[in-house]
């Protein structure tokens, strides 16, 4: 493990809010959610940098959220607009869509202003199965951001049979858990704790058929379990109430974390998701979405059986990592040793001290 002090010093997750999640493509919600048909722009936090998302019909940009004329926010965090152009509310300075400067008040008599030198800054975002990936470390074009492909690197293949862009939301839950955001992250990646910790897990599936992905590329790490024979997916019976999703492994259900905040556990009827936003050292708030295969109707089936199972699940792990991370904050804590069958989170934390020692994430995963 690492020393205790990258997970409880507020200097450590500010550096990682720099570099890890504004520095790197982190995950911002669904498509549809952050910019639906009524909303042209959303402001959103790209770790700890303020980000203008913005529609323009079909397209989708990602802006800093700071007016080019005195700094000032063009949304509040959180807040959406319907307006077909930007807006700044503090001296009414007004960019189109593309981020151009369209009006600047008080400007129009003064020869030497070029509006075309104070457009908005824009920043590289990306959609992939429906979610939108934004990158804020350089503006759009800066050859230092590496590319969204190969952020994703070899783990396009594995997602790709699940179409999760044409699956649909049957539920969502969310959390906020008193652990660092790596705790929770390396608990996800190892079955070791699954015989004590997850009684109903085990019934459908064996805690020791994990099998983890090595010497791939991209910023992720995971791997897959087997169900049990006689077993449709993970429920607390282990039937499914859902419709499969057609062409993926019956059988198998994968685990896969596309750093930094991306959970993606596809089963063979729906792909839950966690998406972690870390609130301090020792707090994460986390989205856990289910989405599931729709019926003729359009509509996903009900969703109660996944959802109550992965309830359950979920608070059997928030409750471990919570003492883990009071654990964490002892004066007597020393690293210890991984055990052979938690190898993925090895190399996650191999991931991330990489990044310490560099400076930003660019290797690819090795394991």
């Amino acid at each position: 493990m690492m020393p205790a002090v990258r997970y409880t010093s507020p200097d450590v997750l500010a550096w990682e809010r720099r570099h890890l999640f504004a520095g790197m493509w982190t995950c911002l919600g669904r498509l549809e959610e952050l910019l639906g048909p009524d909303v042209t722009q959303r402001a959103v936090a790209v770790g700890d940098v303020p980000v203008l998302l913005v529609r323009d019909g079909s397209t989708v940009r990602s802006f800093a959220n700071t007016c080019r004329h005195r700094g000032h926010e063009l949304l509040p965090d959180g807040e959406t607009s319907g307006r077909a152009s930007v807006l700044c509310p503090y001296h009414a300075w007004t960019y189109r869509l593309d981020g151009s400067l369209q009006a600047a008040p008080g400007f129009r008599e003064s020869p030497d202003f070029a509006g075309g030198e104070h457009g908005l800054v824009e920043l590289p975002v990306e959609v992939w199965q429906g979610w939108v990936f934004g990158h804020a470390r350089a503006a759009l074009g800066d050859t230092s951001v590496p590319s969204f492909a190969d952020h994703v690197g070899a783990l396009e293949g594995i997602v790709a049979p699940y179409d999760v862009a044409a699956l649909v939301l049957g539920d969502r839950h969310s959390y906020e858990v008193a652990a660092n955001w790596k705790v929770i992250a390396e608990n996800y990646h190892e079955c070791y704790h699954c015989p004590l910790i997850h009684p109903e897990l085990c019934q459908v599936s064996p805690p020791t058929s994990g099998d983890n992905y090595h010497g791939l590329p991209g910023q992720w790490v995971g791997g897959s379990m087997e169900l049990r024979d006689g077993m449709a997916t993970m429920s607390l019976t282990g039937e499914s109430g859902g419709h499969p999703i057609p062409g993926v492994p019956p059988e198998r259900v994968e685990y896969v974390h596309l750093l930094p905040n991306l959970l993606i556990s596809a089963h063979p009827d729906y792909v839950m998701t966690h998406r972690l936003v870390p609130l301090s050292p020792d707090r994460t708030w986390i989205e856990c979405s289910w989405y599931l295969q729709p019926g003729p109707d359009g509509e996903a089936p009900d969703a109660s059986w996944a959802t109550e199972f992965w309830d359950l699940t979920n608070k059997q792990d928030w409750g471990a990592c919570e003492s883990v991370q009071r654990g964490l904050a002892s004066p007597h804590f020393v690293p210890g040793p991984f055990a052979p069958n938690e190898d993925a989170v090895a190399a996650f934390v191999e991931l991330v001290q990489a990044a310490y020692d560099t400076g930003e994430v660019t290797a690819p995963v090795t394991g």
